[in-house]
């Protein structure tokens, strides 16, 4: 069997490495924001060349406090992707405001030709998603921007070293949101996440909201580190023993992504003369092969036939975010977002991880052909 992902080759390689530094982190007898939170947040904010930024407890949590630090508020409006997790649209939700779906372009991100036409006198902010490890088209999104003065909160869950004209995903927007979630490009073994941001004053606000709406770094304030909430937060913390894994890893990254662009390299060298759409890398882009995902339209007959090889795939995303029971009110059905639609009824992801061995993607290529030729 070969399976869509797993971290255990990974772990069984770094086994005694990690579970040292797992034994560290707690006789070191502090649990929270203790040294290897303030390491991790300092290499991170170093590696990929932001200014500020904190790490909270997930994606999600990232998404959601950006929302509130920007004064997100009930009756504002969020544009974004229809084609999209479901933590983007929560947290919009979370946050009080109401989602704007866009539908996506060839690459299935969201298409910045259909961005204005959304746009309200209610709209406050845009949450770009570069999905499957490739950045939006952030020129067009950002002139937008300024134009309304709207301001841009990268989703990079899916994104991490990814690049737009040579400038890294999550330092082209107001603030940039990374997920460590165990299958991410840096993933932990639980949840995590990132904020980034240059601007001090939203980065001061991240960090009073993730910690309760306690005041951490204002000198002048009185309330300085004392058990009292300055504004309305939330507890959302990445404790010891994940940013200790995370420091680890961080060292590793760089060497995980040139794994996932040599094993996209394989497939894209094998499966570019078949009835496949296969993806593509913009020439203003740096793709990092978070996902290797393709479309078929007859595309779920062809995830059966695989199984049945004993090859794992995987949809993302199989329901386009407005057509789930949850968030359809939210959408205005006299609009079509027909490429979300249609891609969501063939899109598949085949196995890629940087543990995935050449001859198990060989074997991958070599099954998936002989499925095409006879369906």
């Amino acid at each position: 069997m070969i399976n869509f992902w797993s971290y255990k080759r990974e772990y069984k390689k770094n086994k005694i490495s990690i579970l040292n530094r797992i034994a560290r982190s707690i006789e070191s007898g502090q649990i929270f924001f203790g040294q290897e939170l303030k390491k991790f947040e300092k290499d991170f904010l170093k590696k990929y060349k932001s200014k500020y930024g904190v790490a909270v407890g997930s994606g999600t949590d990232a998404l959601l406090i950006s929302l509130m630090a920007i004064g997100i508020k009930p009756g504002d409006q969020v544009i974004t992707a229809a084609n999209t997790a479901i933590p983007t649209i929560s947290a919009i939700i979370n946050a009080g405001a109401t989602p704007r779906f866009v539908d996506i372009d060839e690459n299935y991100l969201i298409d910045p030709s259909k961005i204005e036409n959304a746009i309200t006198q209610k709209t406050k902010a845009i949450i770009p998603v570069h999905l499957y490890g490739q950045v939006c088209d952030m020129s067009r999104i950002i002139k937008i921007s300024k134009k309304y003065k709207i301001k841009i909160i990268e989703d990079c869950a899916q994104s991490q070293g990814a690049k737009y004209k040579n400038k890294f995903a999550g330092t082209i927007g107001k603030l940039g949101c990374f997920s460590f979630y165990p299958t991410k490009i840096l993933g932990a073994y639980g949840d995590g996440g990132f904020i980034t941001t240059s601007d001090y004053n939203l980065y001061k606000k991240i960090k009073r909201i993730r910690f309760y709406g306690i005041e951490t770094l204002d000198n002048k304030n009185k309330f300085k580190n004392k058990y009292y909430a300055n504004e309305n937060g939330m507890n959302s913390r990445l404790d010891e023993i994940q940013a200790s894994i995370l420091n680890f890893k961080l060292k590793k990254v760089d060497n995980f992504i040139t794994r996932r662009r040599n094993i996209a390299k394989i497939y894209l060298k094998e499966l570019k003369n078949t009835s496949l759409k296969i993806p593509f890398e913009k020439n203003y882009s740096r793709h990092v092969y978070h996902l290797f995902t393709v479309y078929h339209s007859k595309g779920f007959e062809i995830i059966k036939k695989l199984k049945n090889h004993g090859i794992k795939t995987r949809v993302i995303y199989p329901y386009p975010i407005h057509k789930m029971k949850a968030y359809s009110q939210y959408f205005d059905n006299k609009k079509k977002l027909t490429n979300s639609e249609i891609k969501s009824k063939g899109i598949f992801c085949l196995p890629l991880y940087p543990e995935l061995k050449d001859k198990e993607i060989k074997k991958i290529c070599t099954k998936l052909k002989l499925i095409l030729k006879k369906i």
